[in-house]
């Protein structure tokens, strides 16, 4: 079978190119090894200078910083537009450095209006509306909550947990709770009274 298919090949050779087998695979490897020898002059420097040129400006990302608890105001600068500071995004609260990301969600990038926000709500509605870049989740349907659940998924896995945003309603409590404080010993002090 294999001695067939030789023999076929050599006179189609012969017939279409009117050389002889011997002599057309010789000009073939003579022309392939041309062709190798000028793209090597000619194009390994340029893959060269490409990949020294991207080894340039790419450098290797610094480690996570952990921030812990921050108020939405300090995280805004964490927006991309200062090179030597983290890109943080957050997601129900929850904020994540997406510096690997940065063709993403850097300056220019398509999702760079998420950066140095909670993101939340916009990610729940897939909107890219200013009024929707916030950490408000509430009115939210089931989908959108799903939506959102899904992009939480996705953050948790592939980017690293930096620190929390710092609710202002947690605040309004802590002052509600010292003020109830001295109504409580006040009540103490009028309980042990009547109690002796």
């Amino acid at each position: 079978m294999a001695l067939q298919l030789w023999e076929t090949l050599k006179e189609a050779i012969t017939a279409y190119t009117g050389l002889s087998p011997t002599t057309f695979f010789t000009v073939l490897a003579l022309g392939l090894a041309l062709y190798y020898a000028v793209s090597g002059l000619f194009g390994s420097s340029d893959r060269h200078s490409r990949a020294r040129d991207y080894g340039e400006q790419t450098q290797p990302l610094p480690p996570p910083v952990q921030l812990g608890e921050v108020t939405e105001e300090e995280l805004k600068l964490y927006d991309g537009t200062d090179p030597g500071k983290p890109l943080l995004m957050a997601i129900k609260g929850q904020i994540y450095d997406v510096s690997q990301s940065r063709m993403f969600y850097g300056p220019g990038g398509p999702y760079a209006l998420f950066a140095g926000k909670d993101a939340s709500r916009a990610l729940a509605k897939m909107s890219f509306e200013e009024k929707d870049l916030t950490g408000d989740i509430s009115g939210l349907g089931p989908f959108e909550l799903d939506a959102l659940q899904d992009w939480e998924y996705k953050f948790t896995s592939k980017y690293i947990k930096v620190g929390t945003i710092k609710k202002s309603s947690v605040q309004v409590e802590e002052g509600s709770s010292s003020a109830a404080q001295p109504a409580l010993s006040t009540d103490n002090t009028q309980e042990k009274p009547s109690s002796e």
